[in-house]
């Protein structure tokens, strides 16, 4: 426990002006105006805000970029044919229309960012599974090279030129691990486990694989270890971030409005979603991070996006000068 008497006084690097400091840190006393103020946290679980809606409501939608350059593409629509070919630019504030997929799909996997997104497996109307993958340059897509294994359900992470996927099912849930190189993808370690349904994150040499039980597995660029159990098991779900800081909120049929912290070791809940969704789509990292559509009982073709972000700290009035120690 602090020794609060010992504390040494601490001077902001901004003034603090009555607005929290960018990093209070726990136990730090700060001085401004007459007045002691006392870092009472270093971080908070964050919390959700509403965004801007997609235009067309979908689930099992993917989606890669950032908070402020999302994609969205793909999904189940309810406008023939179902299976969409849509894609979505985010700005921050606003989504619109991108250019189209090749292949109308759903329930595939998405990487990399809005100027150079990556979109693999997935199936068609009939259920056709897919093993192509599509390119996009932030206006167009084009299509790559093919999976060795078609599958659905599939979680992917990394970029454009250096992609990562892992999971899925391919008839029943697969162990198959695939890296992309910009050209082809090449066979990498198979996961520990068998995962369909699953969410990925991270990079092709730090990769994350989440759910759809409550465990996680990491990847060093060869082979996958275990890595720290959800405080929720659940599928379906939407991950974004790093191994280190990941991001992985909703799925499930209960909770899904949870969302999970990942430190590189554990995982830890952060603030709840406000709409409890499945089949959503995510982007971004774990201090701002960006999740669209999917679908609720009520609901199976949401229009809403909400924006995550963390908080670093705040400060409590302690006394004033006058008042001394």
């Amino acid at each position: 426990m602090t020794n609060y008497r010992d504390a040494k006084y601490t001077f902001p690097t901004v003034t603090f002006s009555g607005v929290a400091e960018s990093s209070p840190v726990e136990g730090n006393i700060w001085y401004d105006s007459g007045k002691y103020y006392l870092g009472t946290s270093q971080s908070f679980i964050g919390s959700w805000s509403s965004g801007g809606n997609i235009s067309t409501g979908r689930y099992q939608l993917a989606g890669c970029g950032t908070q402020s350059a999302g994609l969205c593409m793909g999904g189940s629509r309810n406008t023939n044919p179902g299976w969409a070919n849509q894609t979505e630019e985010y700005n921050g504030t606003s989504w619109s229309g991108g250019g189209n997929l090749v292949t109308n799909r759903t329930n595939g996997a998405g990487a990399g960012t809005q100027s150079a997104g990556l979109l693999t497996g997935g199936s068609a109307q009939g259920y056709t599974y897919f093993n192509s993958t599509e390119e996009y340059n932030g206006s167009a897509w084009s299509s790559g090279g093919n999976l060795a294994t078609a599958r659905i359900a599939l979680a992917a992470a990394g970029t454009q030129s250096a992609g990562l996927c892992m999971g899925g099912n391919d008839g029943s849930s697969s162990v198959i691990t695939e890296e992309y190189n910009g050209t082809s993808w090449s066979s990498g370690g198979n996961l520990a486990t068998a995962r369909s349904s699953t969410s990925g994150c991270g990079t092709q040499s730090a990769g994350l694989c989440i759910g759809p039980d409550n465990g996680t597995e990491e990847y060093d660029g060869s082979a996958w270890s275990a890595g720290g159990n959800l405080v929720t098991g659940r599928g379906s779900a939407a991950a974004a971030g790093t191994q280190s800081a990941g991001l992985f909120m909703g799925g499930g049929s209960n909770p899904r409005t949870a969302t999970e912290l990942y430190d590189g070791t554990s995982w830890t809940a952060g603030g709840d979603l406000a709409t409890g969704r499945a089949y959503l789509a995510g982007a971004g990292t774990q201090s701002a991070g960006l999740c669209m559509g999917g679908y609720t009982d009520a609901d199976y073709y949401r229009t809403d996006t909400e924006e995550y972000a963390t908080s670093t700290g705040s400060y409590d009035e302690l006394f004033t000068a006058s008042q001394g120690l």
